[in-house]
């Protein structure tokens, strides 16, 4: 019996086209964020290049699951109908033809950049050549069965790596003989009823899993990050048990940012109740209070934090 190809149906696809997302073979999708065009402008950078040091303009965000997810976080700007609760069980594009694909139209979105008055040649070209992969755009992207084989084809190609994962596949990453550059973690409540309520999990055992990967972080030889994304009377409790699970995790970073009111997100939280950068620094006091961790930096504009034991050297050298 054969094996049909993963897809994505035509009006899901017709909707993503329209909101700037471009399909990349079959299943995986790139879309260009608003910093990566600020940063062609000079307009600034977002809070991965202040933090890690990463150029904006050279970002490719991009995800090889587009529409496979087990969460319907009440956060998530993506449309939660979307999604294909079960794992990848279809034929998926190789790791060559996924990169090969999302350059391309990575390049096709910014093309109309090369002769705008704001933007320099020098950084067209070097948009035109991403060096950074932020594997986060939509959905979980360790249901694509061969991520370690596409962390290895980016870094083939001198690309960093930062994988984003909700945490509920711990057999995944456990088995990667290729890791990402940088790992986050989103660790989307500090309790079992709050994750319940905030993540929406299709999978009874979610929450366990995350615990799980809670687990094997220390083992993980990469730079890791967990980052939470908060909204009051949802997630935006019990600062002391982040903390708890930011140092069993030992992640070099906890990154508190507040949620954005963007996208289908809009259609559950308002834009009122997004917390502004004030109230994101008074959690992060509540998190690092009676310990030995710090806030070593912020981004006001993007109501973030970054939160450690120290400010590493290597921090801001992720090239």
């Amino acid at each position: 019996m054969s094996i049909e190809p993963c897809s994505i149906p035509s009006e899901v696809k017709d909707k993503l086209e329209k909101q700037q997302y471009r399909i990349a073979g079959n299943h995986s999708a790139v879309k260009t964020c608003a910093w990566l065009k600020h940063s062609l402008k000079g307009e600034g950078v977002c809070y991965k290049s202040q933090f890690y040091g990463i150029t904006s303009h050279q970002c490719l965000q991009c995800t090889p699951a587009t529409i496979w997810c087990n969460l319907k976080c009440v956060f998530c700007w993506r449309s939660a109908s979307w999604y294909n609760k079960g794992t990848m069980d279809c034929k998926v594009d190789d790791p060559e033809t996924i990169v090969d694909s999302m350059i391309y139209h990575q390049r096709k979105l910014i093309a109309g950049y090369k002769n705008h008055a704001k933007v320099p040649m020098e950084k067209y070209d070097e948009a035109f050549n991403p060096k950074h992969a932020a594997i986060s755009l939509s959905g979980e992207p360790t249901f694509y069965p061969r991520i370690g084989d596409l962390l290895e084809e980016f870094h083939s190609r001198k690309m960093t790596t930062f994988l984003v994962t909700n945490g509920t596949n711990p057999e995944i990453l456990e088995k990667l003989d290729t890791l990402p550059s940088q790992l986050y973690l989103t660790m989307i409540a500090p309790t079992k009823e709050s994750f319940e309520k905030t993540a929406r999990p299709s999978d009874k055992e979610a929450w366990d899993k995350i615990l799980q990967t809670i687990d094997l972080l220390p083992s993980l030889k990469t730079r890791k990050v967990m980052r939470l994304t908060l909204v009051p009377g949802y997630n935006m409790i019990e600062p002391e048990k982040f903390r708890e699970w930011f140092e069993k995790s030992e992640a070099h970073f906890l990154e508190p940012k507040g949620f954005m009111s963007v996208g289908d997100a809009r259609k559950r939280l308002s834009y009122e109740i997004m917390p502004r950068n004030e109230k994101i620094r008074e959690f992060s006091e509540k998190i690092i209070k009676d310990s030995n961790l710090k806030i070593i930096d912020e981004k006001e504009d993007s109501a973030v934090t970054l939160i450690a034991k120290e400010d590493y050297s290597f921090r801001k050298r992720l090239q």
